[in-house]
């Protein structure tokens, strides 16, 4: 295994980081197997964890944290803030309100005094950002996190969280975490480039597309619905879908090229981010033990530039053959007030 200090903080991790989305209800409701696995991959080196407030409604937070029992000093754990915890106005987004209040709930269901990573899940734009960093440097000089990031923000989101941090004297984003796969690949043309110039450290998740990269679903072949990442974004399997069939062509000739490189589809799928400059580690998120040890596998897999153009045929840098982030639009895009004026305003015919 091989470690990169994250972001400028000094704190070294694995570049392959344990994401945990899958322990609990959601996948592996086995709290006792999902430990298992987490020593499993610690065992095999990572000493990166990730999970989320929201991943099985603090389920996975607090199997992490049992399984964490009396090697927490070995770890660097990362958890999240910001999808709503329970119903009702002020339970969820970025609001100083709701992050000094969720961050000790995390902390107890981690069993931790505190936390190494911090994220805001997702950008809010109903919150000054400056609201926001103004509650995670607190937090910081606190000592309840050592540092904080964000995940699935866009470029000018980013860069507009640094300018504030800079002009209020405020902690800035360290990290931030993305989307980022060989049918994903959107992030290379602003995020990727951006993070690097800031000195952030790049966490990316989602490696195996959703599922379409571990093979298990082929061109040709009926797709198996009734398990796995297809009961949780059905939309993203549906087989009359245009771009469910670009997927399925993409991973055909994908699977020629990993063929040629001399590894499976996964290990080539998780090999692959590690090889853009920017990225500090890959989340892998498995459900099971053998989910585990196939994709660590990718760990020795080298991609040399013959490789790595053979990708860039197949799916060409800073293109995505599906929305990655089935979870948050922007509002400009949903809410038509933001891109429409309103008919008081338009000049009369």
């Amino acid at each position: 295994m091989r470690y990169r200090v994250l972001g400028g903080t000094g704190m070294e991790v694995s570049t392959y980081c344990l994401g945990t989305m899958m322990f609990g209800f959601v996948g592996n409701g086995d709290h006792e197997d999902c430990a298992r696995i987490i020593h499993a991959a610690l065992d095999e080196g990572i000493n990166f964890v990730d999970t989320a407030d929201m991943y099985s409604a603090g389920e996975s937070e607090t199997i992490v944290g049992k399984a964490l029992r009396g090697r927490r000093d070995d770890v660097i754990l990362a958890t999240k803030v910001h999808f709503p915890m329970g119903d009702g106005p002020n339970r969820g987004g970025n609001s100083r309100r709701w992050i000094v209040r969720e961050v000790e709930d995390s902390l107890r269901r981690l069993g931790t005094d505190w936390i190494d990573l911090y994220q805001v899940h997702r950008p809010d734009h109903t919150t000054d950002v400056e609201e926001t960093l103004s509650a995670l440097t607190d937090l910081v000089r606190q000592g309840k996190i050592r540092a904080f990031g964000c995940s699935t923000f866009p470029a000018d989101e980013i860069v507009e969280a640094h300018h504030v941090a800079d002009r209020r004297g405020l902690q800035r984003f360290r990290t931030e975490q993305s989307p980022y796969s060989l049918l994903a690949r959107g992030i290379e043309r602003h995020v990727l480039p951006v993070t690097r110039r800031l000195g952030m450290g790049m966490l990316t998740w989602s490696p195996l597309a959703s599922g379409f990269l571990t093979g298990r679903y082929r061109e040709g072949q009926d797709l198996d619905l009734s398990s796995g990442r297809p009961t949780l974004n059905p939309d993203r399997f549906d087989p009359s879908a245009p771009r469910t069939a670009a997927k399925l062509a993409a991973v055909e000739q994908l699977v020629a090229v990993a063929g040629e490189v001399g590894c499976t589809l996964p290990e080539l799928a998780t090999a692959f981010p590690l090889t853009h400059p920017a990225v500090t580690s890959v989340i892998i998120g498995p459900r099971t033990m053998e989910q585990l040890h196939a994709t660590l596998k990718g760990a020795s897999v080298t991609l040399d530039d013959a490789a790595l153009d053979r990708i860039d045929a197949i799916v060409p840098p800073g293109t995505d053959l599906y929305p990655p982030d089935g979870a948050w639009t922007p509002p400009a895009l949903t809410d038509p007030a933001l891109r429409r004026r309103t008919t008081a305003e338009r000049p009369a015919a």
